[in-house]
């Protein structure tokens, strides 16, 4: 792993300079949906002396969105009164690896912020792929350098990494899994996925700035048709096509055609081709989910005189040519 030199005249606010605060954005709607369950126990860890959290699972099922949801939580003051005021501070692993120059002498960025760290109060740290930080020849012992800021209880860590990266990289580092508590992170059932996407429609109507058309009833139902689509075995393989992410890429590309034909409402047509577009999805299961898709929304369809352009499966394996 390249190890960047970053050049600066005095010693910077590492926080400042590359983290996150995830306290501070504005949330729409609760980020981590049907992820009570994991939040309680990310939780429970922090408020266990001498330990911090990994968060564990495959791509795109919604590590990320978890600790967003602590932080959307932290905001609303419904966590433990001894978490309340914390700040959430995200960082990537990648700023992380990097070398700050300080008058002719170098210094790595995480014990830099380690440092400054010991000054600042209620801070919860994320790390992001956590596991490029360990078990490489540029890894700083990361356990050991956070030691001194966990054990004074005012900052904690939480991290994140694959399955695969955990159990190639982390469960061999014995300093690292003294100091934190694996917290498993599983793909989200069919119906829990659809709780999710709908539950987070009002902040992707308010992100883009239009509206799905139709009421709360065929809302789900279209929804729900999404998910169908994007089940464990229409999936391509090796594209992180986990739940909810895989539906959320359709769900999102409807808006986006909306969009492009400066339309202020989401329609049944933009659902059809954000399923007929996707890169995630082999193409003899998209033609079967689009001719399900067509019978199932008839009546729309038929009612606001809605033509749907037809594909082949040829057509969808030669523009899909190399993903598969």
């Amino acid at each position: 792993m390249d190890i960047e030199i970053i050049e600066v005249t005095k010693e910077p606010d590492i926080v400042e300079l590359f983290g996150e605060d995830l306290t501070s954005k504005k949330y729409i709607t609760n980020p981590a949906i049907a992820r009570e369950g994991e939040i309680k126990k990310v939780l429970l860890t922090l408020l266990t002396p001498e330990k911090s959290a990994i968060l564990v699972g495959k791509p795109g099922i919604g590590k990320t969105a978890i600790v967003e949801g602590i932080a959307y939580l932290i905001q609303k003051n419904e966590v433990p009164k001894v978490l309340q005021g914390f700040k959430v501070i995200k960082f990537n692993s990648s700023s992380l690896s990097g070398v700050i120059s300080l008058e002719n002498r170098e210094e790595a960025v995480i014990s830099l912020l380690i440092k400054q760290l010991k000054e600042k109060e209620k801070i919860i740290i994320f790390i992001d792929e956590i596991h490029t930080l360990i078990g490489n020849n540029n890894s700083l012992d990361l356990a050991n350098i956070l030691k001194p800021a966990l054990d004074r209880g005012d900052v904690k860590a939480i991290g994140a990494t694959t399955t695969l990266e955990y159990d190639k990289y982390i469960i061999r580092d014995r300093a690292f899994l003294r100091r934190f508590e694996k917290v498993d992170v599983l793909e989200p059932s069919r119906d829990t996925t659809v709780d999710i996407l709908v539950g987070s429609l009002p902040r992707i109507e308010k992100n883009t700035g239009i509206k799905f058309k139709y009421n709360h009833y065929v809302s789900k139902q279209i929804i729900e048709s999404i998910v169908d689509a994007t089940s464990e075995y229409k999936r391509i393989y090796g594209l992180a096509a986990m739940y909810p992410d895989v539906s959320f890429s359709v769900l999102t590309q409807a808006f986006s055609q909306a969009l492009f034909d400066n339309r202020e409402e989401v329609t049944v047509k933009d659902v059809y081709n954000a399923i007929k577009g996707s890169k995630r999805i082999y193409p003899d299961s998209i033609i079967k989910e689009l001719d399900a898709f067509k019978n199932k929304f008839q009546d729309i369809i038929e009612e606001e005189k809605i033509q749907l352009d037809t594909v082949t499966i040829e057509e969808l394996k030669k523009e899909n040519e190399g993903l598969y």
